[in-house]
């Protein structure tokens, strides 16, 4: 099972490199052109969602939000 995560929020065109083994998350330095990865980022940049090896994601405004286990549908 992967302990690593690549995530992109909308309006923000950084994309995260999420370690969940060492708890860490930080910018993904450009991907390679024509790699698979920036083809996605193109995509996303473009409207597309991309959504591979995970299966639940949602964001939230804040920790404190995320924390009342509340969330929009």
């Amino acid at each position: 099972m992967s302990k690593v995560a690549v995530i992109g929020l909308p309006g923000d065109e950084q994309l995260w490199l999420v370690d969940f083994t060492s708890g860490t998350v930080s910018p993904l330095s450009a991907p390679p052109a024509g790699s698979d990865l920036a083809n996605a980022q193109t995509l996303r940049q473009q409207g597309s969602t991309i959504v591979k090896g995970v299966n639940f994601a949602v964001a939230f405004s804040s920790a404190e939000v995320a924390a009342s286990g509340h969330h929009e549908s």
